[in-house]
């Protein structure tokens, strides 16, 4: 077992990357999808959605059920669905069973990743919580940029089930990594409030608030590497050179993403990186359909796009006190997942309404735009509550 928090922060980094791997598996290979089960863009974007979907109905749940049966338990519990999810997905033969398979894997990584965020947040609270949860954030795209890489030429080399098989056993062992390695936190010290877990009403607004900031966030980054792909197909690049240019993003993000949160830490003010990371974002997704040096401008969304996610992440934690983190965390995780879901579904609607996915890249960057002003009020509630001494 570990039991230094930053190894434990590694273990909790690679199996979270599993998640983004299972989730890109259509992104990745979405032409091979398309040629293989007859599906149009948008119902490429409702499967690449509906993975979010178990969120709406499992992140709260998911948070209670910690709280009575164990942390670790759950996490198992859900990396064995997503496990049994790509085994459904290798034996599809039709779109239908394909959904299936793409909701037994999602509702595995909503409750794997609900309680692992809460993991962290025990692990490092009062200690360095931006850049822990950069850090941690940071899976989420090292695990989709590691898919774009490996399985389209897998897949081309040896077929689309092989590149699915590959996401199975990466979840597999991620399952057996947690099981034999992840030890508890220290025992984290409770108040009277801990006879529910429920939070004040005014703080269950404000992570709502937070949630929408994190999902709106995380739509624009999911337009990326949901539609990247074919945007850059409609400009020529083959399957496994755009997928390569759509991981230039992520790659960069895996770095920009702990700067970010070692900045927000370092100049204690998270909210000036939360500002430029949404609003450079937005302006990148705008160029990046427009602009032939194309590289340059993924490149460049992927160093401001990045350096938000730490301190957007850390707002949950910021209302929540010990005794209410683990349903705080699936409140918070809702709203996240009910806007997750639709974004890839809305924007591969207006791509193939308007003929491009070109648009999807503006819808996704009208969403960056959109979080700004839930991003205000939540800063403002979160003023008064400290205020009140409700957190």
């Amino acid at each position: 077992m570990l039991h230094n928090r930053w190894i434990i922060l590694a273990l909790l980094f690679l199996v979270r990357a599993g998640m983004g791997v299972q989730f890109q598996l259509v992104p990745s290979l979405a032409p091979l999808f398309i040629e293989s089960f007859a599906l149009t863009v948008a119902e490429i974007g409702l499967l690449i959605g509906i993975y979010q979907a178990p969120g709406i109905f499992l992140a709260l749940p998911g948070g209670t059920v910690a709280r009575r049966f164990g942390d670790k338990r759950v996490v198992l519990a859900g990396l064995a669905l997503m496990t049994v999810g790509g085994l459904v997905m290798v034996a599809a033969r039709n779109g239908e069973i394909l959904l299936a398979g793409r909701l037994i894997g999602g509702a595995g990584g909503i409750l794997m990743n609900v309680v692992m965020t809460k993991m962290v947040t025990d692990w490092f609270a009062g200690r360095e919580m931006n850049t822990a949860m950069a850090i941690y954030v940071n899976s989420w795209p090292c695990g989709i940029a590691l898919a774009l890489v490996v399985l389209p030429g897998l897949a081309e080399y040896a077929g689309l089930v092989a590149g699915v098989l590959a996401v199975v056993v990466y979840c597999a062992v991620a399952l057996a990594g947690m099981a034999l390695l992840y030890a508890p936190p220290p025992a984290v010290p409770t108040s009277g409030a801990a006879a529910t877990g429920w939070p004040d009403a005014r703080v269950i607004v404000a992570l709502l608030l937070a949630g929408s900031v994190w999902g709106l966030y995380n739509a624009g980054l999911a337009v990326v590497f949901s539609f990247g792909s074919l945007m850059l197909a409609e400009r020529g690049y083959s399957m496994i050179a755009a997928g390569a240019v759509t991981s230039i993003v992520l790659w960069v993000a895996a770095l920009s993403v702990v700067l970010g949160g070692v900045i927000a830490d370092k100049s204690g003010r998270p909210g000036g990186v939360i500002a430029l990371s949404l609003a450079g974002f937005a302006l990148a997704m705008l160029l990046a359909s427009r602009s032939d040096a194309v590289t340059v401008i993924f490149a460049l969304m992927g160093l401001v796009g990045g350096l938000g996610a730490g301190p957007v992440m850390s707002l949950a934690a910021q209302v929540l006190t010990p005794a209410t983190r683990a349903v705080g965390m699936g409140i918070f995780f809702t709203f996240y997942y009910a806007i997750m879901m639709c974004a890839p579904w809305l924007a591969g609607t207006l791509a193939e309404i308007f003929g491009s996915a070109r648009v999807a890249f503006d819808a996704g960057a009208a969403a960056l735009l959109l979080a700004f002003p839930f991003w205000g009020v939540f800063h403002m509630m979160q003023k008064a509550l400290r205020a009140r001494q409700v957190v």
